[in-house]
């Protein structure tokens, strides 16, 4: 098997890595809290206990500095020991400066040195604790020692300690951690059974989502996503229905633009080939019936070549190769060129045609074919929808930086509906006398290429203006 046949493995499902996220922050945040908890716990009975054992060494020190501070420590080791250790449970151990120990609760005279963090601080003449492990008859015990300094007419003479087992506090504390532990796992179980409910319910619209676009991509575009939500997945599914309503949509333009662009061409070509035949049947005698038919002829080939025209423009611009012809233009020439083009059209019609050109006008840098195919399709838009004895203007003027082309006419003017679609390709209105519904879409194009600008305004009734914005 080659490295390209290799099976890919599957991908992991988003339900998959939202449970395992979930439970990875859940175990880390359960870990955490629950470490804190048994810190202070710790922290709480551990401070319970020194505070205990605080309490009572300097009760016990200050008896001591008070009552037998005019005898020796030693002397009192053996006349008065129990007044050291009247204060508490605790082992108590009478220590000199330099560490032997003098007194213990639990074996006098052991003469031992102790060399713990608690009685070096004591003999600096400072209170110390000690929290560690010793050996009581052969036994390993954890303890807590105090230890506190014992002083006599103001000078310290030794360090009082007292020690206590934690042994009872450690047993509390650890069953307590397990309570809290047990509180952890259930957390951690909850939270589980939660997140594979939360994941569900996350995963579930994306797969029907998923499964709809499916159906959606074998072709049928009737099937609507249910929304459920009002979140990001609610806007997908909203996102989704309204493509494919707009791949619907385009269908049906496509197709209203096959049967058009069919019927168009087959009219023209029906007219041009009946013609044909019936100078052939005339035997090319009647002149007439040949000037007749020569004509109908001529104009229906020029009507077919305006769609066939119309249809190569577009497929230009939909395959990205038209390049535009920059070069410094007079905008009164071409004005001038528009002027003489359309008159004798206007006046056929006619129709009252006027141009305005701003004077002193810049040269501006742009396509002149092309600019001439926007305005005189714009101005043929304007005559076909302006009736006799209409009026149909082209103005030309420079307004902040900008060059601008204004076609402005009084004809039936286009409904509020269908304004905003007439630009797009293949939309015939339903006053449109258009073959194709290419025009204006090119048109737009053409503007767009120029970095420029192309808007329409209209009312029904009366009268359409198309405001064309070049930069210069």
């Amino acid at each position: 098997m080659t490295s390209s046949e290799k099976v890919k493995p599957a991908p992991k499902s988003i339900r998959t890595r939202l449970v395992r996220n979930f439970i990875i922050i859940i175990l880390v945040s359960v870990l955490a809290f629950e470490g804190m908890l048994v810190y202070f716990t710790k922290f709480y009975f551990y401070g319970n206990v020194e505070s205990i054992l605080t309490n009572q060494i300097r009760t016990a020190a200050d008896f001591y500095a008070q009552y037998f501070s005019n005898v020796s420590l030693e002397v009192n080791i053996i006349d008065n020991a129990d007044v050291f250790w009247r204060q508490t449970n605790a082992q108590v151990q009478i220590i000199q400066k330099e560490g032997e120990v003098l007194l213990d609760s639990e074996g006098i005279g052991t003469y031992q040195k102790v060399d713990t963090a608690d009685v070096r601080t004591a003999c600096k003449g400072e209170k110390g604790v000690w929290t560690g492990y010793i050996y009581n008859a052969g036994k390993k015990e954890h303890v807590m020692a105090v230890a506190y300094p014992l002083t006599a007419d103001g000078e310290q003479v030794g360090v009082l300690r007292f020690i206590t087992s934690l042994s009872q506090i450690d047993k509390l504390i650890f069953n307590i951690s397990g309570i809290f532990i047990g509180i952890g796992v259930v957390v951690v179980l909850v939270t589980i059974i939660i997140s594979l409910i939360l994941a569900q319910s996350i995963v579930r619209p994306l797969m029907d989502i998923t499964a709809a676009a499916g159906m959606m991509a074998k072709g049928n575009l009737d099937i609507r996503i249910k929304k459920k939500r009002n979140d990001e997945i609610g806007v997908l599914s909203d996102t989704l229905n309204y493509m494919v309503a707009e791949v619907q949509n385009r269908e049906r333009i496509k197709n209203d633009f096959i049967s058009t662009v069919s019927h168009e061409l087959r009219t023209p070509l029906t007219s041009i080939k009946g013609w044909a035949n019936t100078i052939i049947d005339d035997g090319f005698n009647d002149k007439e019936i040949i000037k007749d038919g020569l004509n109908i002829i001529v104009k229906e080939s020029d009507r077919l070549a305006n769609m066939v025209e119309e249809l190569l423009d577009f497929s230009r611009f939909v395959s990205g190769k038209v390049e535009l012809n920059r070069q410094k233009t007079d905008i009164s020439e071409l004005i001038n060129f528009i002027e003489k083009h359309m008159m004798s059209r206007a006046k056929k019609e006619n129709i009252n045609f006027a141009v305005y050109c701003e004077n002193n006008l810049p040269e501006v840098e742009l396509d002149r074919d092309k600019i001439k195919q926007v305005l005189l399709n714009l101005l043929g838009n304007s005559f076909k929808f302006t009736q006799a004895e209409g009026a149909v203007s082209l103005r030309s003027y420079y307004e902040e930086g900008h060059m601008v082309f204004k076609v402005e006419d009084n004809g039936c003017g286009i409904s509020s509906e269908e304004l905003p679609f007439v630009k797009e390709k293949f939309f015939k209105g339903k006053n449109s006398k258009s073959q194709t519904g290419l025009g204006l879409s090119i048109c737009d194009e053409i503007v767009r290429m120029h970095n420029g600008e192309l808007t329409i305004e209209s009312e029904q009734g009366r009268g359409t203006v198309v405001t064309v914005k070049i930069p210069c």
